[in-house]
């Protein structure tokens, strides 16, 4: 369960990241609230997982699905520049999430 919380906390920090980009510094009244509830529910997950994951692996997941997450929404959806090295780094974010993964003892 400790992986599937994770995985949808990830998701949730793509979410609020994308939003907090949407508030335009916070001074837009619904993507700021859509933030702060979904950083904290994004929070609450990781410390779920946590219970029972290592900390490196849970915070390295957590933090790299929501990196790579706002990379391709980035490009796909507020029109980023996409260059080979921008997804050269995304690629190995993937690759060192992978390995964390097979790495960990849950």
């Amino acid at each position: 369960m400790a992986w599937w919380y994770l995985l949808v906390a990830g998701v949730l920090e793509v979410v609020w990241a994308y939003t907090m980009k949407q508030s335009q510094g916070f001074t837009r009244l619904l993507p700021s609230v859509i933030t702060g509830v979904t950083m904290v529910a994004s929070f609450g997950l990781l410390s779920l997982a946590m219970r029972t994951l290592p900390l490196g692996t849970a915070y390295t997941i957590w933090t790299g699905i929501g990196a790579v997450g706002a990379f391709v929404v980035g490009i796909t959806v507020l029109g980023e520049q996409v260059s080979a090295l921008r997804v050269l780094a995304a690629v190995l974010i993937v690759s060192g999430l992978v390995l964390m993964k097979l790495s960990a003892t849950e």
